[in-house]
């Protein structure tokens, strides 16, 4: 999709900005170490929240596969269920991995909850696209986003921390379709498993919290960042101190869409909403689309190629353990 919108009306003009210099590099570079940056947070949260039963070299295999699978689904659907069977082949329960990963999706929540009110109280409607202020809809569109992921956040944490029964019957309800039927044992199982979880959860010291919601910080931090020196290394006379934040709380808003992208990973509508929100930090219109595909090249593509390499060794490597261990019962 991204590649399509590239040369379907390729113009070497477009790129006339790209200029290779020890500036451009240098903030090219840290653009790169941002995403760095986000990784190691997310590899060090997980191993946190497994409680350290997985390696490093665990963590960062099921986080890039983690990330291959939101690549190539619908960002609607996110790469949920993968993870948990991800964590599950590594050895922990049914139960243990669902939890883990709705632990991780709600720090995240968390974060953004947070994190929207705080720059929308300094820079207000600034924050949105600038095109959308001329449209009430697009706002009020923007609003019912935030609204929905509040909603889904104030859910895990009941489903998670207050009353994870409700889940339980939820699924067990669910699994009461005649097709869904012959799994109901095993669900059962497996929220079972999840309530045990949740128990142990709730008894944890505020410094698992801590370090769990410093990685989380740090890694969107390092994944919004990465256009911000995106921006500098191109644009170097563009920006202040007060831009920076107003580039973050304008990628904060560009999330809402993104969560709910029908595409594979927001291709083709990340690179749109993202000269849309960021327009106005683009000297020049027409290299809006080029610059967002660089962004793209560095957040998200890799994952593809990284994906593709790790799932095949990862698959033998899980896989032959379990044999082993079987061997050895």
């Amino acid at each position: 999709m991204s590649g399509w919108l590239l040369f379907r009306n390729f113009n070497a003009h477009a790129f006339s900005f790209v200029t290779i210099t020890w500036h451009t590099l240098f903030f090219l570079v840290i653009a790169i170490l941002m995403m760095l940056v986000r990784d190691v947070a997310y590899m060090y949260r997980l191993i946190i929240l497994t409680e350290y039963r997985l390696s490093w070299k665990q963590a960062f295999q099921i986080i890039v596969l983690w990330e291959f699978s939101s690549a190539i689904s619908p960002s609607v659907v996110g790469g949920t269920a993968p993870a948990i069977f991800f964590l599950y082949k590594e050895g922990l329960s049914a139960g243990k991995s669902t939890a883990v990963v709705l632990t991780a999706i709600f720090l995240d929540e968390v974060f953004f909850v947070l994190s929207v009110p705080l720059v929308y109280l300094f820079y207000g409607n600034q924050i949105f696209p600038p095109d959308s202020r001329n449209y009430v809809e697009i706002i009020y569109g923007l609003y019912i986003g935030y609204g929905i992921i509040l909603l889904y956040t104030v859910f895990l944490a009941y489903a998670l921390f207050i009353n994870p029964r409700l889940f339980k019957s939820f699924l067990s309800w669910v699994f009461l379709f005649p097709l869904l039927r012959r799994w109901r044992l095993r669900i059962r199982k497996f929220t079972n498993q999840l309530i045990e979880t949740s128990i142990e959860i709730r008894r944890k010291p505020a410094i698992y919290w801590v370090k769990s919601m410093v990685a989380t910080i740090l890694s969107w931090t390092g994944r919004y960042w990465v256009a911000n020196f995106l921006l500098m290394a191109f644009f170097e006379s563009s920006h202040n101190f007060y831009d920076q934040f107003l580039i973050y709380g304008r990628q904060l808003s560009m999330w809402l869409i993104l969560l709910v992208s029908p595409t594979p990973g927001g291709s083709g509508i990340s690179e749109y909403i993202f000269v849309n929100f960021l327009g106005d930090f683009i000297p020049n219109q027409s290299w809006g689309i080029a610059l967002a595909i660089i962004w793209r090249l560095i957040s998200y593509y890799p994952y593809l190629v990284l994906g593709v390499i790790i799932l095949p060794i990862w698959i033998r490597r899980v896989y032959k353990k379990n044999k082993t261990y079987k061997v050895i019962r």
